[in-house]
């Protein structure tokens, strides 16, 4: 900018006026700017335009009337040259000639003398944003966008026109955005509260306490992605099925919203009801496929359904579209379950199959989301890596591996995905816990002697476990009505296994039959149908279900008392 005829054209107390000062106040510092004002556009390119309209207007008349705050300073000390009415207005009236630092101490409360510096020696205009001002006779802060812009003055200088335009000054101009920082406050409050309400409707979809198995120690973590409202579609869960069988469960619906989130608590509702039917783990998927399509065929959803069993120390499992399972063995190896893997719920016409691997004492698994590994620009595969080598390194409870596995992959609350890990632990008992942890099991092959064999390994078992008499007597009684069973609707091979855990007693009995009983009611002159009667009776539950091979378990537990 280049102030050359400032205020040429007003009377002396017009331009004192302008430019802030009294008639009585001082003269304007030497090398202050005294006048400007070029040539306007309209002018330039009309000439035949009126002149008297806009060629009588000084700088100081065009400035006294904007409603930003102006200030124009000149010299490496930054002098005072002029204020205009609505800067003085804010700060109050200023003395011309006085350097900024303490004429306008304004300034450099809000740090802006060290861009003036910049400013001043490189000519070129710098801006700093929502900059606050506190004054103490308002009733609120206000915001002001401060642009400091360079000018050359160009005033009459003892009659040395050179050293006057080598005189260079910053033109300081504030405007008022505090409606526009407070209303962004508010957007940004508005924002935080709705997205700690969808964390909350997020959060209550998922399981808030984790069923804990006899034999499993489980933990799992939800870290919400991003910071919008939008609520995501990743979940978890582990359901107990009995016998000492634990289904663990995770999945993502694609997208985010409150279809996503409502697509995902049904699938997880759904999920619980297919587990209680205690179903292998492809038929679960295949039931979900089915229910997905039905919800919404436009969502796409990923799941991977797990059941670990115990007595067999392995881990059942079948997927949709999801990430593999990492498993952890004792020795510290980890290795990812690839197959079989069919595509995502909501496809339709794919039959899934499970997979299995093994999964004995002291061994760990890890189920996660997407939002864990996938990164952009870099291939899904790295990302499983990485978690492969944290997870091989990973010490501590299942909520610690979770934590560490979320910082050693990165993520953070300002994440843009969301991340849901479940992490299983199945300890190897030893010292003391090994006595509460046993197994037992007899092959039957049939015939008259099958009962009284199944009997007698009964009473000795649980003899030999030190149970009380009473618990001992209906163990004993339910084994042998479970054998019974086996052997008049069954077929051999045939096992009767008895389990213990820390707290509950399992029977459970298998065969090569694959026909599943009910429970019906017994009629008075009937010889049979009362075994799976008296079971329900004295059992705290019991159930049944098919096995791969075929054939089908039909089991019982009974609570132990806590000691």
């Amino acid at each position: 900018m280049n102030l050359t005829r400032w205020s040429a054209r007003l009377p002396g107390t017009q331009r004192r006026a302008a430019a802030g000062r009294t008639p009585d106040a001082p003269p304007a510092a030497p090398g202050a700017p005294t006048a400007g004002g070029a040539v306007p556009a309209a002018r330039a390119e009309h000439p035949e335009a009126p002149a008297c309209a806009v060629d009588a207007l000084s700088v100081y008349d065009v400035l006294s009337q904007v409603p930003a705050l102006i200030a124009i300073t000149y010299g490496a000390a930054h002098r005072i040259a002029y204020v205009n009415e609505a800067y003085a207005d804010v700060f109050g009236p200023r003395r011309a000639g006085e350097p900024a630092r303490e004429g306008l101490p304004e300034l450099d409360e809000l740090g802006l003398l060290p861009l003036m510096d910049q400013v001043h020696r490189s000519g070129t205009p710098r801006t700093v944003k929502a900059r606050k001002v506190t004054l103490p006779d308002r009733d609120r802060d206000r915001y002001f966008t401060f642009t400091c812009t360079p000018v050359r003055t160009g005033a009459h200088h003892d009659g040395n026109r050179a050293a006057a335009e080598a005189e260079r000054g910053v033109l300081v101009f504030a405007a008022d955005v505090t409606d526009q920082v407070q209303a962004a406050e508010r957007l940004r409050e508005s924002e935080r509260r709705l997205h700690a309400t969808a964390v909350t409707l997020q959060r209550s979809l998922l399981p808030q306490e984790l069923e804990q198995p006899d034999d499993l120690r489980v933990a799992a973590t939800y870290q919400p992605g991003g910071t919008d409202a939008a609520v995501g579609g990743d979940w978890y869960d582990v359901i107990t099925l009995g016998a000492g069988r634990t289904a663990l469960v995770i999945g993502d619906v694609m997208g985010r919203g409150v279809r996503a989130a409502a697509v995902m608590g049904q699938l997880r509702t759904a999920v619980r009801a297919y587990a209680r039917l205690d179903l292998p783990p492809h038929e679960v998927i295949q039931l979900l496929d089915g229910l997905a399509s039905e919800i919404d065929a436009t969502q796409i959803a990923t799941c991977v359904y797990a059941v670990h069993d115990p007595s067999e120390g392995r881990l059942s499992y079948a997927t949709a579209g999801h990430l593999p399972i990492l498993v952890r063995d004792p020795d510290g190896r980890v290795h990812r379950t690839d197959e079989p893997n069919g595509p995502p719920l909501g496809t339709g016409g794919w039959v899934h199959s499970s997979g299995s691997i093994p999964l004995g004492p002291g061994s760990m698994a890890v189920l996660y989301t997407d939002g864990l590994v996938e990164r952009r620009g870099e291939d899904i595969d790295v990302g499983i890596d990485s978690l492969m080598s944290a997870f091989a390194g990973a010490t501590g409870t299942p909520q610690v591996i979770c934590d560490r596995l979320l910082r050693a992959l990165g993520v953070t609350s300002e994440h843009d995905d969301d991340v849901a890990v479940l992490v299983l632990q199945y300890p190897d008992h030893t010292g003391a816990d090994a006595e509460l942890f046993r197994n037992a099991s007899l092959d039957l092959l049939g015939g008259i002697e099958a009962a009284p064999r199944a009997r007698a390994f009964a009473t000795g078992v649980l003899s030999s476990w030190r149970f009380p008499a009473e618990l001992r007597d209906l163990g004993v009684l339910a084994a042998s009505e479970l054998v019974a069973n086996s052997l008049q609707h069954g077929t051999p091979p045939m096992r009767l296994r008895l389990r213990r855990t820390d707290r509950r007693l399992i029977i459970e009995v298998t065969d090569g039959d694959d026909h599943l009983p009910r429970r019906r009611r017994a009629e008075p002159a009937d010889e049979a149908g009362r075994g799976i009667s008296i079971i329900a009776t004295i059992a705290s539950s019991w159930g049944s279900r098919r096995t791969p091979g075929g054939g089908k378990a039909v089991w019982c537990e009974f609570a132990l008392p806590r000691t």
